[in-house]
């Protein structure tokens, strides 16, 4: 039994109407009671908080019945808008959502330095335009997240970031200090699973997802919550050892697995292979459909120690949902199949695997679910890509 003041209690409440608010969409204040538990008084008292705080607004169902029409809640899209980045090694996303998850605006910029003062200085100035830009709203720009392709401690600390050699760096307290908007820090595969589960998978307690695109990074949802380790460190999947004194990897490890298993490593051994520069996912694709020899032995290979890694995690965490996030899985017809062919061991348990339907929009859109979570103050989030629709 929860116990506590009255502020406590009353904070609780709020935060289970808001996340049934945003579970349902739309719904009456005796449904909200329904669902809750709560007295209808504790209901009417919270709806018109929220109400004055221009968080909710009230619309009237139209119905078929006779009698009064149901006056229905809904979450206030318009109230103000959270900012989600994906900071990777070659460039920088930036998405722009309103408090329903819903994205408005989405700018994708190269990046050209791993120079820390001129990428900090980049990101505080497009932080500021948008800040500018949603200054309309009562909330204007209410919460900013970043997903680092890194490692981040418990306080938000980059510990290390290999692709861009950063180490130590306080990239939130930088950001605050310059723009005065609260900046929230998270690995990008943490976000990538915080995305799945937030936007797709609603019932699913145990979830990983993989992403496999500059590195290989791991996002773990056990029971609903992320599992991070002890310093904040869990999930760097990527530096396990598949290949005893293989292949060196910037951590200084032999072998890593994201070495043989990673987009970048994949696209790296096919342009050599092929003696062609600079492969893009549409030359994959149409190498792919000509059945181009190099092309099919090489994934062939890729998807081999793939399911290498992908065995010692079914085994490790025995999920529900295993999501693999890869624009090159998406785009070769046979992947799920392949994979799931070389995952013969009789001791592997899963439920479902599959590749991702957000993509490389993973990462923002779980930031920006983030933001909407830490400005609203909830414990749980469900929301939807689809226009008008949040559950």
């Amino acid at each position: 039994m929860i116990t506590g003041d009255a502020a406590f209690i009353k904070k609780i409440n709020r935060s289970l109407i808001i996340s049934k608010i945003f579970e349902n969409g739309m719904i009456s204040r005796a449904d909200l009671a329904k669902i809750t538990g709560l007295n209808k008084a504790t209901i009417s008292v919270q709806a018109a908080d929220l109400l004055a705080e221009d968080l909710i607004i009230e619309t009237q169902q139209d119905h078929k019945n006779l009698g009064r029409r149901p006056i229905m809640l809904s979450i206030n899209q318009q109230a103000g808008f959270v900012l989600g980045i994906d900071l990777d090694k070659y460039s920088i996303t930036f998405a722009i959502a309103n408090i329903s998850g819903l994205p408005v605006q989405t700018d994708t910029i190269q990046l050209d330095t791993s120079d820390y003062a001129v990428i900090l200085g980049f990101i505080a100035k497009k932080i500021k335009e948008y800040k500018q830009q949603c200054s309309h709203a009562r909330y204007g720009l209410a919460g900013v997240v970043i997903g680092i392709h890194g490692i981040v401690n418990n306080d938000e600390m980059i510990y290390f970031v290999p692709q861009h050699g950063w180490h130590n760096k306080n990239l939130k307290d930088d950001l605050q200090t310059e723009t005065g908007v609260n900046i929230y820090i998270e690995n990008n595969a943490n976000l990538c699973s915080f995305s799945e589960r937030v936007y797709h998978h609603h019932q699913s307690e145990n979830l990983l997802s993989i992403s496999l695109y500059s590195g290989i990074g791991l996002g773990i949802m056990v029971n609903g919550d992320a599992l991070k380790g002890y310093h904040g460190y869990a999930g760097e999947i990527g530096h396990m050892i598949v290949v005893p004194d293989g292949i060196p990897c910037s951590c200084g490890n032999f072998g890593c697995w994201e070495q043989y298993a990673s987009e970048s490593s994949f696209m790296k051994q096919l342009s050599e292979k092929l003696n062609t520069p600079d492969l893009k996912y549409d030359d994959i694709r149409k190498l792919i459909m000509e059945q181009e020899t190099i092309t099919c032995k090489q994934i062939k290979q890729y998807i081999k120690y793939l399911s290498i890694g992908l065995n010692n995690i079914i085994n490790l965490y025995n999920p529900e949902i295993l999501v693999l996030n890869s624009e090159l899985l998406r785009i070769y017809p046979n992947a799920v199949t392949e994979i799931k062919n070389n995952l013969t061991s009789t001791v592997s348990h899963y439920c479902e695997l599959l590749v991702s339907e957000l993509g490389n929009r993973a990462c923002v859109m779980g930031a920006c679910a983030l933001a909407i979570k830490h400005f609203l103050e909830v414990s749980n989030i469900y929301l939807s890509l689809n226009e008008g629709k949040v559950s």
